[in-house]
């Protein structure tokens, strides 16, 4: 059974096989990124803020019945960029939906391998903050 997650996870991984090298990828996550709102003043504080990312990164969640709806950004535009294609992945979806999904568009991107180390554990941690949110 395909999920909104997966369906969601799948059309990410389509829009980068259109794309060339990794320069292009590049632009392409940092253009998301670029739009991203940004969090309120109020919402960029420590509770908020993950740890393991190199750069600043804010998560906020709130439930809506069943739903969670995400919020973040980064002061990073590459992180802002990951950021913005993990909230289109788990925005809006049930924590159980959340809970039994593996974030497989990782591995078919390949962005573990083309990630800096530090980039690659802010990944991580978000991917580890949504889950827990979830849970």
């Amino acid at each position: 059974m395909t999920t909104a997650i997966d369906q969601t996870q799948q059309e990410i991984v389509d829009e980068f096989s259109f794309l060339g090298d990794w320069t292009e990828r590049y632009q392409y996550i940092i253009d998301c990124g670029k739009s991203l709102p940004d969090l309120p003043e109020q919402e960029k504080v420590e509770a908020n803020r993950l740890h393991g990312c190199q750069s600043q990164v804010w998560l906020t969640a709130e439930r809506d019945g069943e739903l969670l709806n995400f919020r973040a950004t980064s002061d990073a535009l590459i992180v802002a960029g990951l950021i913005a294609l993990l909230l289109r992945i788990y925005s809006g979806k049930s924590a159980a939906e959340i809970s039994n999904s593996k974030p497989w568009f990782v591995e078919q991107l390949g962005l573990k391998e083309h990630l800096s180390p530090t980039r690659s554990n802010g990944l991580a941690a978000m991917l580890q903050a949504i889950h827990q949110h979830a849970g």
